[in-house]
C-alpha cells in the first residue's frame, strides 16, 4: 500500500496545479498565456515539472486586498449578533407569538368549558339549549 503513495502524491500535485491554473484569472498568470501553462501542466504532470514550474513561475502570488483569505473575510464581515437570543427583533417575534398561542389556547379552553356545560345538562337530564355555531 505504502508504494502508491509516491503516484498518488505526484497526482494529488498535478491535480491541485491544473485546477489553480484553471480558476486563476488571467491578469494574475506570469509569464506565459494561460492556456500554454494549462498545456505545460497536463504534458509534464508525471514527472512534476509542469506543476511545479507552475506554482513557482506561473501565478503571481501575493495577499490579496479586502481579505482573501478565508479568516481575513471572516474578520471582516463579521454579524452583529451572534445567536438568535440576543437579537431583539427575534425576541420580539418570539413574544408576537407567545401572544397569538396564548389567545388561541384562551379560546380553546373557553370552547371546551361551553362544551363541558353543555355536556353536563344534557347528563343530568336539563333542557339543552339549541347548539350553537363556534364564534370566531
Amino acid at each position: 500500500m505504502l508504494r502508491y503513495l509516491p503516484f498518488l502524491l505526484v497526482l494529488a500535485l498535478w491535480i491541485y496545479a491544473f485546477i489553480d491554473c484553471l480558476n486563476t484569472p488571467e491578469e494574475e498568470v506570469r509569464g506565459l498565456p494561460k492556456v500554454v501553462w494549462v498545456i505545460i501542466i497536463l504534458l509534464f504532470g508525471e514527472v512534476l515539472i509542469g506543476p511545479v514550474a507552475w506554482l513557482v513561475a506561473g501565478k503571481a502570488r501575493r495577499a490579496r486586498p479586502n481579505g482573501a483569505t478565508p479568516s481575513e473575510w471572516h474578520r471582516s464581515h463579521r454579524t452583529e449578533w451572534v445567536a438568535p437570543d440576543d437579537n431583539p427583533e427575534f425576541l420580539k417575534s418570539l413574544k408576537d407569538d407567545n401572544k397569538k398561542d396564548e389567545a388561541l389556547l384562551k379560546d380553546w379552553e373557553a370552547d371546551l368549558r361551553r362544551r363541558e356545560e353543555e355536556l353536563k345538562r344534557r347528563e343530568s337530564g336539563e333542557d339543552p339549549q339549541p347548539p350553537q355555531p363556534p364564534q370566531g
